[in-house]
């Protein structure tokens, strides 16, 4: 079994600020660089024919270049365990790509994708309560922002869990026009 996520890497400049922005507070578990990326589409586990069709029809994507930038930071809590993101704008052309992607996936006979798209990128998780925490984070860190970013390509990704955390390697790549 493979398990899959479609995904948009930032830049290294982007990165690095990102990695900058995030605290050294044992409360959260923190991304390390290889991990930071902005998913389209988390896929889950599926065996090696699906991955493989799921991998040539990516390629039927066709989708403009656009520019995305870091604006604010912000959180999804569930009820004892969440996530720190940092946000992107503009919001509609990640959007429209990850709903074409959607519609390649529930083509290939994926289940549709319940939840609705909120593009991000995660820079911690933690569990328990930590309401004193992530508003404090969230407090020092809401005026995060970078520079804008070329988005040229998106990408398939392979997680692989260990006892160190997850390990991404990248499938394939996908340019955009």
């Amino acid at each position: 079994m493979h398990r899959l996520f479609v995904a948009i890497r930032p830049p290294e400049p982007t990165r690095d600020l990102l990695i900058d922005a995030m605290d050294d507070s044992p409360d959260f578990r923190w991304q390390d660089e290889e991990q930071l990326h902005l998913t389209l589409r988390f896929v889950g586990e599926v065996d090696r024919p699906l991955a493989d069709d799921l991998a040539t029809a990516l390629g039927r994507v066709r989708a403009d270049r656009f520019q995305l930038r870091i604006t604010g930071v912000g959180r999804f809590e569930q009820r004892n365990s969440g996530a720190l993101w940092a946000a992107v704008e503009p919001k509609a052309p990640v959007a429209a790509l990850a709903g074409k992607i959607e519609r390649i996936c529930v083509l290939i006979g994926l289940e549709p994708e319940r939840r609705a798209f909120h593009p991000h990128i995660t820079l911690a998780r933690w569990k328990g309560r930590r309401t004193r925490e992530v508003a404090a984070f969230l407090d020092r860190r809401r005026a995060l922002a970078s520079a804008p970013f070329d988005v040229t390509e998106f990408a398939l990704f392979e997680s692989r869990l260990s006892r160190h955390g997850p390990h991404y390697e990248e499938v394939a790549n996908y340019p955009l026009v």
